[in-house]
């Protein structure tokens, strides 16, 4: 298995793995499925800061990963929110695991002190998988998505991707990062 930086002629495949996710579960609260061109849209936007990964076994996608903007106000630049999902037929091989290890990596490399987990409850394996990297709970939100007929509480964790400072570098966007010479490019 590969992991690499996705690219927008990723999109069809990372959309077909988030289709069912939004029109079966709770997990997001996307009422459709985005197209393959929103998703190249969504990939494009995000790889301007963020890092969007893929991992890849003899040419087929198993699953994405990707860091983006937690809120646009200043302060908030050294947080990310960070999201996984991995093909169904491929969940617990280790996938989401290894995209993870990269992602946090690559975050890190950036300067970011904290990545944020928000997940829609309830979600054992979801928490379960953010707690194995270090996520800690930080609060819960009642009630806050109304999807399938009924209201649904979500929770954020947080990791500390880096030590306290008085005054933390500046972020490095992934572009920057990426010309540095990491993480590998497609």
């Amino acid at each position: 298995m590969q992991i690499r930086v996705a690219t927008p002629a990723d999109a069809r495949a990372i959309a077909e793995i988030y289709a069912p996710i939004v029109r079966e579960t709770v997990i997001s609260f996307e009422a459709a499925p985005p197209s393959p061109e929103e998703m190249a849209g969504r990939i494009s936007r995000t790889l301007k800061s963020h890092p969007w990964l893929v991992a890849v076994e003899d040419g087929a996608i198993l699953g994405y990963a990707y860091g983006s903007q937690f809120r646009a106000r200043a302060a908030y630049r050294w947080t990310c929110e960070v999201s996984a999902y991995v093909d169904g037929s491929t969940r617990r091989g280790g996938v989401g695991k290894a995209l993870y290890r990269q992602l946090l990596d690559t975050l890190r490399r950036q300067n970011f002190h904290t990545a944020l987990a928000i997940i829609t409850l309830p979600n054992a394996a979801s928490v379960g998988f953010h707690e194995f990297f270090g996520f800690e709970p930080t609060g819960t939100v009642a009630e806050i998505g109304f999807k399938f007929g009924a209201w649904h509480d979500v929770t954020t964790l947080r990791l500390a991707l880096s030590d306290s400072a008085t005054q933390p570098p500046e972020p490095i966007s992934f572009p920057d990062l990426s010309a540095g010479g990491t993480p590998s490019q497609p």
